[in-house]
């Protein structure tokens, strides 16, 4: 199997899938009390609005779940708030909503962002950060050598 070539985007792809296959896993139920007796059945004039029908999507396969697993281990080489702007990101928060929560204004948390995606992608290359760098230099390091802009 041929090593796969990691870049930034290809990480917030991967990011954002997680972030899919952890929504459509089944939800956790509380076992407790039930009841033996069968469901009333209602006429259609009065069950019609008494409770609103939720749709999800079937659940993820096997392999979806083992790269879900993977992405979210690529989170603990992150600072926290790094972390949690991926995270964010990768549920589909607006960068609105990230920066209230994370209380960097919209281009540092545009930064942090773009730096945890490249940090995750030079790790995945097997390679060490280097030390003692700003944010900035890690980010055009990291697309210089994959030729990438997320």
């Amino acid at each position: 199997m041929a090593e796969q070539r990691w870049t930034a985007s290809l990480v917030e792809e991967r990011m954002v899938e997680a972030a899919d296959t952890l929504k459509r896993l089944p939800e956790e139920r509380v076992r407790g009390y039930f009841s033996t007796w069968p469901p009333v059945i209602r006429d259609y004039w009065e069950a019609f609005g008494r409770e609103d029908v939720r749709l999800r999507r079937g659940p993820p396969s096997a392999a979806a779940i083992d790269r879900m697993d993977e992405a979210m281990i690529w989170l603990a080489w992150l600072e926290a708030d790094d972390a949690r702007i991926v995270w964010l990101r990768a549920s589909g928060e607006r960068w609105k909503t990230v920066c209230w929560k994370v209380g960097l204004q919209r281009s540092s948390a545009h930064e942090h962002w773009l730096y945890a995606l490249c940090v995750i992608a030079w790790q995945l290359k097997h390679r060490r950060m280097p030390k003692r760098r700003s944010r900035r230099y890690v980010i055009d390091m990291v697309r210089s050598d994959c030729g990438d802009a997320p």
